[in-house]
């Protein structure tokens, strides 16, 4: 069965996106932008490229949200990037808005799609996304766990000069300063960060992971992370797409879980062809727990600044 793609917004992480879903055939892509020019030529450099890699993927740019009709997946990157200075908080006004579009329009054009928002603030977004669209909740998410969990995984090989694949870390939380890296639970070849790491040099990463995106931002000077988003919603589309049932942290609708209650917040979850189709409770301890729910007043801080 043919898959389609919808890529809303042809900035850096859509071009990745556009790019990885082409060269790893994983269905038609999309790629919708509301600047003319950008998403067709972003769609014909790669649909160039195409051949040197043997790939027969499908890819269109379009202004035209008609063109997305019918798509199994739809991922939203659209909405202003932070720049060096600003937090993630200070694109809630604007972004709200962008998001508020969007959903309007994928709503119409693919009611029955996957939806995985990158737009930042992530977990306000998300949120918003679900409400403008009525989408049912395990059909939205938001990609912010499996970035930050790969981050933390990438400084903790760093710091140790072993393989990355040989570290294994969770972090939950919303998608910010407050996000909780989880040490305790994190395996390096099989063994607990702790035993193979000072608690000095475990906070410095907990730290560096946090404000990751933000040291990114410096260096760029021009924009933010693309790559590593990129790459993270690709891998939470595929095991929708594929029905891997993989167990991805992302920001997925709590109804209880971790004592939470109408909000999406970064979590483990069971991803699949049914969307969300299990939120993983992983046993926190009375420290870890309470950074959970700083986390959360952080999100439903900025919540409560939204008017739909």
């Amino acid at each position: 069965m043919n898959r389609k793609i919808a890529l809303i917004g042809a900035g850096n992480i859509g071009g990745v996106l556009a790019q990885q879903i082409c060269i790893n055939q994983l269905g038609e892509c999309v790629l919708f932008d509301v600047v003319e020019g950008v998403p067709q030529g972003k769609a014909l450099d790669i649909l160039a490229g195409l051949p040197v890699v043997r790939s027969n993927a499908k890819i269109k740019g379009t202004n035209d949200y008609k063109d997305i009709e019918g798509s199994d997946v739809v991922i939203i990157t659209a909405g202003i990037p932070r720049k060096p200075g600003m937090t993630r908080e200070d694109l809630l006004d604007k972004n709200v808005g962008v998001i508020k579009q969007v959903a309007a329009n994928v709503k119409q054009q693919a009611p029955n799609a996957f939806v995985i928002v990158i737009s930042n603030p992530l977990d306000a977004m998300v949120y918003t996304f679900q409400k403008i669209s009525g989408f049912p909740t395990n059909k939205v998410c938001g990609m912010a766990g499996v970035l930050d969990s790969a981050r933390f995984c990438a400084f903790v090989a760093l710091e140790m000069n072993i393989a990355v694949t040989d570290v294994e870390a969770t972090v939950l939380g919303g998608h910010g300063d407050t996000m909780v890296p989880l040490p305790r639970l994190c395996k390096v070849k099989g063994k607990p960060l702790t035993e193979v790491l000072s608690a000095e040099k475990i906070s410095k990463i907990v730290e560096r992971t946090k404000k990751a995106g933000g040291e990114v931002i410096e260096l760029l000077k021009t924009g933010s992370a693309f790559v590593s988003p990129a790459l993270s919603a690709l891998t939470m589309a595929e095991s929708y797409l594929k029905d891997q049932k993989r167990v991805l942290p992302c920001a997925a609708y709590l109804n209880g879980e971790y004592g939470i209650k109408g909000y999406y917040i970064g979590v483990p979850a069971v991803i699949g062809a049914g969307g969300i189709e299990k939120v993983v409770e992983l046993k926190l301890n009375p420290d870890e727990q309470k950074l959970l729910d700083t986390s959360l007043q952080a999100v439903k801080s900025l919540v409560d600044q939204i008017h739909l």
